[in-house]
């Protein structure tokens, strides 16, 4: 693999490469227009190791996943200090779990966080220590944290809709429930009650949360140890900005949506749900996704090195491309109208590469101005009770 040259300072930015005006399930990567404004990507963070995801409250605090991707020791999550330095979040115990201890007290694999619609940091444990290893007992669950109080609010377990191969992806939330993807075979949603504490496995190996295509990135198939090509079920979504959609996709695509209601409703199963599934936009496969205010849906092509825009009619533009875009993981939108953007270089992980990393160090975090306002964050939540009432396991 050639070893793309990271400026520091300069955008390295592609000319673009494709043609203007495409729209309404294009094929990826073809007919699609690009934003001739050439925005300059910003770096807010140089880190010792690579981040994949990253959120901002409205009062200025920065939150940092780090999920460990190269058995590295150190944090799961961390906040951003005087002078960008960072310190284990909400505490060094959270962060300090080995194999053989107690998962449910710690992070074990962290995959995402998001400030919620109640104001707390919302953290995704996946409970999966490695790359095809299984489900700690205890570790598959979303932490709610506090960040008024830096204290831990409520688990919620996420063991009794998981299986050994489960690999818990993003977390959105609308009213009184969040919704979750399982990146694992099978791969499916979950739809979690938020104030029961009840979790429940939707679409399962339904063709809306299953790979159909490999995974590309950096313009080639993503192979495994095995030699065969990587393909990884549900993996992102988006809830639109009334609550009124979910929008989901495995990781090479393509984007679908399906009603919140019907997702919410216990009775609705099986072929009944799938069946009220629509295909959206043809998508790439994608690092990370946000949405903002009107309803358009940021997207990173891992493969082109760029962030897309779908807007709410499905027409899609390159917002940017720059060779520093490697895998682009879970986006993020502050009040200022910036795009936090992490850079996680999953691709070139050791396990990806023959065995050697292509791992680019330091890792970085970078902001681009979009001038869009985030979206709301949801309807706030049904009030969470104190950390020790963690629901049912």
């Amino acid at each position: 693999m050639v070893r793309l040259v990271l400026a520091a300072v300069v955008s390295l930015v592609i000319p673009p490469v494709m043609p203007s005006a495409g729209r309404h399930g294009a094929v990826a990567g073809q007919g699609w227009s690009v934003d001739t404004r050439a925005p300059a990507l910003v770096t807010a963070f140089r880190l010792r190791q690579v981040s994949n995801a990253v959120t901002t409250t409205p009062d200025g605090r920065t939150f940092i996943g780090f999920p460990r991707l190269q058995g590295e020791g150190g944090m799961s999550v961390a906040e951003a200090g005087a002078g960008n330095r960072l310190h284990p979040y909400p505490d060094a115990a959270w962060n300090a779990w080995k194999p053989g201890e107690d998962a449910r007290r710690a992070f074990v694999r962290v995959n995402a966080l998001r400030i919620g619609p109640d104001g707390h940091l919302w953290v995704v444990d996946t409970g999966v220590p490695g790359f095809g290893e299984s489900l700690v007992p205890g570790g598959s669950k979303v932490v709610v944290i506090d960040v008024r109080t830096d204290k831990v609010r409520r688990v919620y377990p996420l063991d009794r809709v998981g299986h050994p191969k489960s690999h818990i992806g993003d977390l959105r939330i609308h009213r009184g429930h969040a919704y979750l993807t399982d990146a694992g075979d099978p791969g499916a949603l979950i739809v979690l009650d938020l104030g029961t504490g009840v979790p429940r496995r939707v679409l399962e190996g339904d063709l809306s949360t299953t790979a159909r295509r490999p995974v590309m990135a950096e313009g080639k198939p993503m192979t495994g140890p095995d030699g065969k090509p990587v393909r990884v079920n549900a993996t992102h979504l988006e809830v639109s900005p009334d609550g009124e959609y979910l929008y989901f996709q495995p990781l090479s695509g393509p984007l679908h949506r399906v009603r919140t209601r019907w997702l919410n409703d216990p009775a609705l199963r099986g072929r009944e749900l799938s069946g009220r599934v629509q295909p959206w936009v043809d998508t790439p496969s994608t690092g990370g996704t946000a949405i903002d205010a009107a309803g358009n849906i940021y997207l990173s092509d891992v493969d082109r090195l760029r962030i897309l825009r779908i807007s709410p009619d499905r027409e899609v533009t390159t917002v940017i491309q720059d060779r520093r875009l490697l895998w682009p993981d879970a986006l993020w939108i502050d009040g200022a109208g910036q795009l936090w953007i992490p850079i996680a270089q999953r691709n070139r992980l050791a396990r990806f590469q023959g065995g050697r990393s292509h791992v680019v160090l330091p890792a970085h975090i970078y902001k681009l101005k979009i001038g869009a306002r985030p979206a709301p964050i949801g309807h706030p939540a049904r009030p969470a009770p104190d950390e020790h009432a963690a629901g049912p396991t």
